[in-house]
């Protein structure tokens, strides 16, 4: 950040996107919200106005300044899926009025805004659907599961698992989401999405604490907790539509994207 602040090209801005926003863009990439369940759920009404709002406003500025759009949505639009893994076909199985609704329930009314907007209005807009984004710059109390373990171990407490730790995940590492995201901003205006943008190596939560734990030289153990209310029971991106429509595909592997997360968190914590 220290870097950007110090080019004379980059300006930052403090704003809340559930009120209008007048500026001249190019291009805008709306990724506000809180992304993590002990965030989003701790104000669920601010959390769904960020994702209702929000796109409202930033759909806004884009069809007043003729910008290109891009919608960060999520795999939680899939909820606790039937389908596996989930291309962008399937239409989800969510539940409209439980304590995820509104981060699952905001960002699929986010997409509708977005593909309505693009039809109505023709303004030209790209929605990505992330699947369980990880890496260094991560806040400690984040409140996922990467980093939740990894600054467990660090401190030698147990990593506590949610259920049985059968669930699964498919983690991307940050660098390659934001290839990915990059890549598909800039594809022709006639491709709209969604598009997944997810690594689809699928881990379940006990392998995943079981190599974080090996990572940190950790002698931590783990403890079992009841599994929160909806919360999915597997999560794989089907990533064939990135592979053909923008030739990505995600390079770095869980474990070499664990020891950079882990590095970065042992600096922090040290410090």
């Amino acid at each position: 950040m220290q870097r950007l602040l110090a080019n004379p090209l980059f300006e930052l801005m403090r704003h809340d996107v559930t009120f209008p926003l007048y500026i001249e863009v190019g291009q805008i990439y709306n990724l506000a919200c809180p992304a993590s369940p002990i965030h989003y759920q701790h104000d669920p009404v601010q959390t769904t106005k960020t994702s209702v709002h929000g796109a409202i406003n930033m759909l806004g500025l884009a069809k007043r300044t003729r910008a290109r759009i891009l919608q960060a949505s999520t795999s939680e639009v899939y909820g606790d899926p039937e389908v596996h893994p989930q291309p962008e076909s399937y239409w989800g199985r969510v539940n409209p009025i439980g304590i995820r609704a509104c981060y699952d329930e905001g960002k699929r009314c986010a997409e509708t805004l977005f593909f309505d907007y693009w039809r109505q209005h023709k303004v030209e807009v790209k929605v990505m659907r992330i699947f369980n984004t990880y890496g260094p710059r991560m806040h400690p109390n984040d409140g996922r599961v990467v980093s939740n373990f990894i600054v467990q171990a660090l401190r030698g407490e147990p990593l506590t698992i949610a259920g049985d730790g059968s669930q699964t995940r498919s983690f991307c590492y940050v660098d390659d989401l934001i290839d990915g995201m990059v890549r598909l901003m800039e594809t022709p205006a006639d491709f709209v999405g969604p598009l997944n943008m997810g690594n689809p190596a699928e881990f379940s939560m006990l392998q995943l604490a079981e190599m974080v734990i090996r990572l940190v030289g950790s002698t931590s153990k783990i403890t079992f907790i009841p599994l929160p209310s909806d919360d999915p029971k597997q999560r794989k991106p089907d990533i064939s539509l990135a592979e053909k429509v923008i030739g990505w595909r995600p390079n770095v592997p869980l474990e070499d994207g664990l020891r950079e997360t882990i590095a970065y968190f042992r600096r922090r914590l040290a410090a």
